[in-house]
């Protein structure tokens, strides 16, 4: 059984890729994971963020920042060199990646969608995680080590304007099943969770997210959006050891809002 008097990622070094600023998932993802004692390597999308992650890694104790293009599986393997040498193995790495040009975000699914903007969004969203899978591999073999992305309910169901990236997310959460049952024999865990909306920069892009966040405050069962410190703790107890026992699984954390099918009908007369 595990004593919980220490931080229960106590000893483990985790990757984070996907940190964009304060507001982002990621960000809430590796302040929980550093406030229960992981220790954190932060890698970059490019030189014009590098100062602003630092910024950000240097209050969780980051010592590490590594410029990563996750559609180059040169510029992954690179980065990987660069953990092998730093720590010599990785116990989690955690995928918050997710991208579609801005004009397949806005209007009709059909008359929004083109072939160059559905192979951008599944490259960056949905390939980027089984390329970090292969290239980390190695490193987490027989650590009982953890992989996890992000979702959204738009992978399931559909919503206005998400379009192309609601089909990048529902092929995201079939690649976690893929990759748990493909890395189960490893000792490596795959999870995703599928977090309800946040104003984040990334959301900013969906047409109408204002109204999307007014709307699931008012019909998810507790009654308010969730922040990204409640996806943070969800996402650092998936990576933990307390979740040894679960992996393939997407669990929600958006306040109950994907079990509802209808809201409350003494609204409508």
């Amino acid at each position: 059984m595990l004593k919980l008097d220490m931080g229960f990622l106590e000893g483990k070094k985790i990757l984070i890729v996907g940190v964009a600023n304060k507001f982002s998932i990621a960000s809430g993802i590796a302040e929980s994971m550093h406030n229960q004692g992981a220790e954190l390597i932060l890698s970059y999308q490019s030189e014009r963020l590098k100062d602003k992650v630092m910024k950000l890694g240097n209050t969780w104790g980051c010592e590490t920042y590594i410029e990563c293009d996750v559609s180059s599986d040169e510029s992954i393997s690179n980065m990987m060199d660069v953990i092998k040498n730093k720590w010599g193995y990785l116990d989690g790495i955690v995928h918050a990646v997710g991208f579609a040009p801005a004009n397949e975000l806005d209007g009709d699914f059909v008359e929004a969608a083109t072939r160059e903007g559905f192979k951008i969004a599944h490259d960056i969203s949905v390939y980027s995680f089984t390329a970090l899978a292969k290239a980390g591999n190695s490193l987490m073999t027989g650590r009982n080590a953890s992989l996890l992305t992000l979702s959204y309910l738009g992978a399931e169901r559909t919503l206005p304007n998400y379009n192309v990236m609601g089909v990048a997310k529902a092929a995201l959460e079939s690649t976690t099943r893929y990759l748990a049952n493909s890395l189960g024999p490893q000792g490596i865990r795959v999870n995703a969770i599928s977090a309800g909306p946040v104003k984040t920069l990334a959301a900013s892009g969906v047409k109408s997210f204002k109204k999307m966040l007014t709307y699931n405050a008012e019909r998810a069962p507790l009654k308010r959006n969730i922040s990204i410190s409640e996806v943070g703790n969800a996402g650092a107890f998936l990576c933990s050891d307390l979740a040894s026992g679960i992996t393939g699984e997407i669990l929600y954390v958006d306040a109950g809002f994907n079990i509802t099918a209808m809201g409350d009908l003494t609204e409508i007369n």
